[in-house]
């Protein structure tokens, strides 16, 4: 994939950026060694390899779900909220 004034342009609309003049051409040739590190990864043989190799065989570890309330964060949430009404938001009703 080739990166062009264009496709900057494009980039910059979708995620609501604006690039500077000066950095322009900067920024064209940074994305095109991302894309180019990309393309190589692509040449990568991954055949005879579990979809789910891992580096190592550790598992994560978990812990116990503790749910915990903090009355003083709720109460600052609530507060900003249109409308609310024993510790809950109410919002219109969407199904019959």
């Amino acid at each position: 994939m080739k990166i062009d004034e264009n496709l900057l342009q494009r980039l910059e609309k979708l995620s609501y950026l604006q690039i500077p003049q000066e950095h322009r051409e900067e920024m064209i040739g940074q994305l095109s060694e991302i894309v180019s590190f990309v393309d190589n990864l692509s040449e990568l043989s991954t055949e005879g390899i579990s979809p789910t190799f891992t580096m190592s065989d550790a598992s994560t570890r978990l812990r116990e779900d503790n749910g915990s309330v903090n009355r003083r964060i709720n109460d600052d949430i609530l507060n900003n909220a249109p409308r609310s009404k024993d510790h809950f938001f109410i919002v219109p009703k969407i199904i019959e």
